[in-house]
């Protein structure tokens, strides 16, 4: 349903979000890494079902935005918060001719791990896709209001500690206590895994790295961060070959220089995790402020 309290939560800012002429774009914001802003706007089906190794929290603008995720098909209505959850499939698309428009921040869960921490609970999940939430839409309109507007180090962590109780409250799951997990050694195998994402990494590697066998490793790695070690290796190969894209190297060439062995596995992978092919994301996708 429409959010009654718009007023009241911030409808300056969702206005804001709003402006702008309709015709179908994606305009991403790589900005802080794992901390990605992105509008999009489109009519009928327009990603199929995918995952994301990130937290995806947006707000729908206009039209109805409707998806398939754990088993129903939700609708999102003009005012209503999304909260998808780290490595769970969805797809994604207009429920009506009048076309869609929406904003999403994907946010890496280690970014969220500090803040959690001090509340001594790892990653919480939000079993109701679609809430109306006046914090968290005061929250989100204070980030994606303007995507041409750079974070600073302090906004970012000022809306992280304010973020992390507030899907804390809406967590429907239970939260494993944090001091139950290797948190320094994962974190050094995720910092690893991020600046070495072009290499071919074993496992010898990682549990040299961490000091854990590589099955304690999978498992903590997931509690703390929401999906496995290989999982998040991919995504930072994707996300790297996504920048590339529409700067005029080909796709065999990104495919290579991002660590996939070719093409084939680069479009693979690619269509697995965004909904659609690198050629389509090169026709709808311009960077925020380009």
């Amino acid at each position: 349903m429409n959010n009654p309290n718009l007023k009241q939560q911030g409808e300056t800012g969702l206005e804001r979000l709003c402006d702008g002429n309709a015709r179908e774009h994606i305009i991403h914001d790589f900005g802080q890494p794992g901390f990605e802003r992105m509008e999009a706007e489109f009519a009928g089906e327009a990603f199929a079902p995918h995952r994301h190794d990130t937290y995806a929290l947006g707000i729908t603008l206009r039209g109805v935005q409707t998806f398939w995720y754990r088993g129903e098909r939700r609708i999102s209505l003009p005012g209503n918060c999304i909260i998808l959850h780290p490595d769970e499939l969805h797809d994604g698309g207009a429920g009506d001719d009048t076309g869609l428009k929406y904003r999403m921040l994907y946010l890496e869960p280690s970014l969220l791990t500090p803040a959690l921490a001090q509340a001594g609970l790892s990653l919480p999940f939000v079993g109701t896709p679609i809430v109306d939430h006046p914090t968290l839409t005061r929250l989100l309109c204070s980030v994606l209001s303007c995507m041409d507007d750079r974070l600073d180090d302090l906004e970012t962590d000022s809306f992280l500690a304010l973020l992390a109780p507030v899907l804390t409250e809406l967590s429907t799951g239970s939260t494993k206590p944090a001091g139950a997990l290797p948190v320094r050694e994962l974190q050094r195998v995720r910092d690893f895994l991020a600046s070495h994402a072009d290499e071919n990494i074993s496992s010898a590697r990682l549990e040299s790295i961490s000091g854990l066998d590589r099955f304690a490793l999978a498992r903590h790695f997931r509690t703390l961060f929401g999906t496995t070690p290989h999982r998040f290796l991919v995504m930072r190969r994707l996300a790297a070959a996504r920048e590339k894209i529409g700067g005029g190297m080909g796709l065999a060439d990104i495919a290579m220089a991002t660590g996939f062995a070719d093409q084939a596995h680069l479009t693979r992978h690619f269509k697995k995790t965004y909904g659609m092919t690198p050629g389509r994301w090169a026709e709808l996708a311009r960077t925020s402020g380009g």
